[in-house]
């Protein structure tokens, strides 16, 4: 009977992970030309991420003359906090980082021209780039994980389930924090807005009554009215 539960288990474990994976979407892979300039440009990409969760970028770096590329990675926060910066990347390079709080996190890159190149020549420089991001549980090399603590098969597969349910409760925290700020700032503009409609109603009024004694007044004055 217990095995048979423990191979239920097991089967409906890949489900789990599969479904959980599929709604946080937290991965993020691209591969694109970045073309060199004596001052170019950044080219970032930018992926959503919570507080404290953990990113790994993998960038593979193709082969090019006279080129240096640099990577920079940011948020986008107001201070705009630099996480990482590193020049001359070449072939794979593996860089982790932790982030600071809630918002966007940019994988920046940029090409530099290096030594002596014409100007016919700078237009054909470019690099391809190979970028996977990796996020929160998918970040996590949870076999090094696995070897260091001698964990079974399905030890393993439950440390992958408790990271991704995290996952998913810090995404529902997220969302639950943005929809107070959101009513928070609607009922706000609410009362912002009927405070104006009843200073408009006050003012007009006001200026209603004004008009009414200044002409009854000029009138007077013309011997119109008694």
């Amino acid at each position: 009977m217990a095995s048979s539960s423990r191979r239920s288990s097991l089967t409906l474990l890949p489900l789990l992970l599969f479904f959980i994976s599929s709604f946080l979407n937290s991965v993020s892979a691209i591969k694109f030309n970045l073309q060199a300039y004596r001052y170019p440009p950044s080219k970032c990409i930018w992926n959503a991420a919570h507080a404290n969760a953990l990113i790994i970028v993998t960038a593979n770096v193709g082969p090019g003359v006279n080129q240096r590329v640099d990577i920079e990675i940011v948020d986008s926060g107001p201070n705009r906090n630099i996480y990482l910066s590193k020049r001359g990347i070449k072939a794979e390079s593996r860089l982790a980082i932790t982030t600071h709080a809630e918002g966007e996190v940019g994988v920046c890159l940029k090409n530099y021209i290096e030594g002596n190149v014409g100007n016919e020549e700078q237009g054909k420089l470019s690099r391809v780039i190979d970028l996977d991001i990796d996020i929160g549980a998918d970040a996590v090399d949870y076999n090094a994980i696995a070897n260091q603590e001698s964990l079974s098969g399905l030890e393993t597969e439950m440390r992958k389930l408790e990271g991704l349910v995290k996952e998913v409760a810090d995404e529902m925290n997220y969302l639950r924090k943005r929809e107070e700020r959101f009513t928070s700032t609607n009922y706000s503009t609410n009362t912002r807005v009927q405070n104006f409609a009843w200073f408009s109603l006050i003012s007009l009024t006001g200026l209603g009554v004004w008009q009414i004694f200044h002409l009854r007044a000029f009138f007077k004055r013309k011997y119109l009215i008694d």
